[in-house]
């Protein structure tokens, strides 16, 4: 499938999972099972070879199984690889709903004022931060998106 380039990131290897070369993986997506179903690919990690094991319960990381990683050593190898999927593996949002990453490069007002563009977001627990291409923060509660326009209103 065509990808126009578009890559979402939604995990990252963080260790080795025990000796037969499982993978400990911080997901980003909205619940860590979300990962069994995505085709996830990185650096290392082709299409196709990588595999949902199980969830470590409560908690946001999964057990993954890569095609020819197969102890602990090559597992090693892999700390720190990032994890995308294809932006267009996935389904169109309903109305009045985004994915975060198309509102990346849009400008942010405050009060009508231009106060920078999206860069990315963060979440450190209280609910999601936008990241600003001058590198302040601020918050997304209550924010109002205006996608023909690519506005974000504070």
């Amino acid at each position: 499938m065509h990808d126009n380039g578009k890559q979402i990131l939604v995990g990252k290897i963080v260790a080795p999972q025990g000796v037969r070369g499982e993978v400990r993986v911080q997901t980003y997506t909205a619940t860590p099972v979300d990962m069994k179903d995505l085709r996830v690919h990185g650096t290392h990690v082709p299409d196709g070879a990588f595999h949902f094991v199980r969830v470590v319960p409560s908690s946001s990381v999964i057990i993954a199984r890569i095609d020819g990683v197969n102890d602990r050593n090559a597992a090693e190898m892999l700390r720190g690889v990032e994890l995308f999927i294809n932006r267009d593996d996935l389904p169109a949002p309903g109305a009045g709903e985004y994915y975060q990453a198309d509102l990346i490069g849009m400008r942010v007002l405050r009060y009508g004022v231009e106060i920078g563009r999206i860069a990315g977001f963060q979440n450190f627990g209280a609910g999601d931060i936008i990241e600003l291409d001058n590198g302040d923060f601020v918050s997304f509660v209550g924010a109002n998106v205006d996608f023909d326009n690519k506005i974000v209103k504070l």
